[in-house]
């Protein structure tokens, strides 16, 4: 299994690097950020210097989204960050949740998604494309590299969306059950779409947090079940409670949930996060100490994940990067 450790680019970006630096270091394959420009600083320009101060390091956002870039935006930095550092990097992509909603924007649609996807993988590939009314091409582009595009989703659409055109599905949360479910549906879709399932990458990514105070990883940790609970709530909006087409467990925790600020997304401490449940927390993060990290993280492998992403958001940042460098990684792989 990979193991991939997801930063937030809060200043100083320097920090953002160092911690790059250091999960290399300790077996970490694959570095991400959040990408929401005005709420934190801009990653593209700091995935430059997380790329400058690694040797094998894979990075990339997670998830960027076509509405605050234009896609020929996208396949440009894509494109340059290849030519610069040997094809090291990767592309988390979704609607645009917390990038559009905080400057007063919707989400884009998962059909403008696979088009925004389609055009930069081509681009950066150096085809041709239609955009718009114009034929455009990256002249600079001598030799093309495939750039992994990976979706993120948890609803019926977006799941078959992942299954019909992603290289590999994102599932931000830990729970078994309800990766099976969605592992299951992407699955389906690309089976119908004639492609092999086993060729979609599987990355579940979910704060984890080591030691023995079990109260106090909840309390840093509960900021993430308010942070699915975004797009729980759009699900549960738009399918209501019918199981199948929204698991219970994401169905049933959201009930108490009023209202959600994003001058907060993605911190510890979150005042908007008071609704989630402890259960929620050890349901969809990974606490505990290194045995029960291990236990956790191996029935996920069992399920087909090929990737464990850490989102790196509480107060044990370097401590936690160590405990898997020193025993979690190695128990895993060996």
């Amino acid at each position: 299994m990979d193991f991939g450790v997801v930063l937030q680019t809060d200043p100083p970006a320097s920090e953002v690097i160092r911690l790059s630096k250091k999960a290399e270091e300790l077996g970490f394959t694959h570095g991400w950020t959040f990408d929401s420009h005005v709420l934190w600083q801009e990653p593209f320009v700091i995935y430059s210097q997380m790329l400058g101060a690694t040797e094998r390091m894979v990075v990339g956002p997670m998830v960027t989204n076509p509405g605050t870039r234009d896609v020929t935006v996208l396949a440009s930095l894509f494109a340059t960050l290849n030519d610069m550092f040997d094809g090291r990097t990767i592309c988390g992509i979704g609607r645009g949740d917390s990038a559009l909603r905080y400057i007063g924007k919707k989400p884009k649609t998962l059909a403008e998604m696979v088009e925004a996807s389609e055009l930069i993988k081509a681009l950066v590939s150096g085809q041709k494309v239609t955009y718009g009314e114009a034929e455009l091409q990256i002249p600079w582009i001598d030799q093309g590299w495939t750039l992994p595009v990976w979706m993120a989703g948890y609803g019926p659409k977006a799941l078959a969306t992942v299954g019909r055109h992603a290289d590999g599905f994102i599932l931000q949360l830990a729970d078994p059950q309800i990766l099976e479910w969605t592992m299951g549906a992407v699955h389906e879709a690309a089976k119908e779409a004639g492609r092999d399932p086993d060729s979609i990458s599987i990355c579940v990514v979910a704060p984890a947090y080591v030691g023995d105070n079990i109260a106090h990883q909840r309390d840093q940790l509960r900021w993430f079940g308010g942070m699915v609970g975004n797009h729980v709530h759009d699900l549960v909006n738009r399918y209501g409670t019918d199981s199948a087409k929204v698991p219970q467990a994401l169905a049933d925790y959201i009930k108490a949930r009023e209202g959600y600020d994003y001058s907060h997304h993605g911190k510890a401490g979150n005042p908007s996060t008071d609704f989630v449940p402890d259960e929620i927390v050890d349901r969809f993060c990974i606490l505990g100490t290194v045995e029960q990290h291990v236990d956790k993280l191996r029935e996920l492998e069992s399920l087909g994940v090929d990737q464990f992403g850490i989102y790196l958001m509480h107060d044990q940042k370097d401590e936690t990067l160590e405990h898997y460098g020193s025993s979690i990684i190695p128990a895993i792989n060996g």
